[in-house]
């Protein structure tokens, strides 16, 4: 590949260096090139969708023919939707693995900067919050939650705004620590702070605010 990426502040940021052997199987990055549609995967997505890493070559038609029959209009609107604005994005919908297992899946997509700072694509992470895959927290997680007061508020936050458990919410807190090499604590308190200074009436912001906020905190965190 010789375009360089970059996140939607300009800056450099290869998401696939967060999934190191190891780290949750519950969350993946994925990237979506407009010009020639082609798509790549963390192994992590790959096995959500049911396939061994290495084993398919994602494409948009093979994205699409996983999605539950319930939701394929709502993913393929979006989608399309995507394509025509090259705009931020989140969703919350089923997708059918090749083996038929149903997979509750919270998708949400940033802008993709090639070198010269056009809109190339999109990228962005899966969150797997299958109930089945969310029952229970490990006495690890349960101290760091007890210990650490930004950490429990900023993930009552995510659930509110992105509909997933605490254990899922705690998923994607060290994920995006991992992603920008932040301490959990810090990026916690750095999102919280970013969600609370948000400015609205009666209703919420869009979703979208929440989604930037969430992917560029670790921009904001005092040096």
């Amino acid at each position: 590949m010789t375009d360089r990426l970059a996140d939607g502040d300009g800056r450099l940021a290869p998401l696939e260096h967060a999934f190191a052997s190891g780290q949750s199987q519950r969350v993946g990055w994925f990237r979506f090139y407009f010009d020639d549609e082609r798509w790549e995967w963390s192994p992590q997505v790959e096995r959500m969708y049911g396939y061994e890493p290495g084993t398919a070559e994602p494409t948009t038609a093979l994205v699409l023919s996983h999605k539950h029959p319930d939701d394929y209009r709502q993913v393929a609107a979006t989608l399309d939707e995507i394509r025509r604005t090259a705009g931020v994005f989140s969703t919350r919908h089923r997708i059918i693995d090749t083996h038929g297992d149903v997979h509750h899946v919270v998708v949400v997509g940033d802008h993709l900067h090639g070198e010269f700072g056009a809109v190339i694509g999109t990228h962005g992470f899966y969150v797997d919050v299958t109930p089945s895959h969310n029952e229970g927290i490990t006495e690890a997680v349960a101290e760091i939650a007890e210990a650490r007061g930004a950490i429990e508020q900023t993930k009552g936050m995510l659930m509110v705004v992105y509909r997933i458990t605490a254990d899922s919410a705690f998923e994607l807190l060290k994920w995006r620590s991992q992603e920008t090499n932040v301490k959990l604590r810090t990026l916690s308190e750095q999102i919280a702070e970013d969600f609370l200074a948000l400015q609205y009436d009666e209703a919420l912001p869009a979703r979208a605010e929440y989604d930037r906020l969430l992917l560029t905190a670790h921009l904001r965190v005092p040096s």
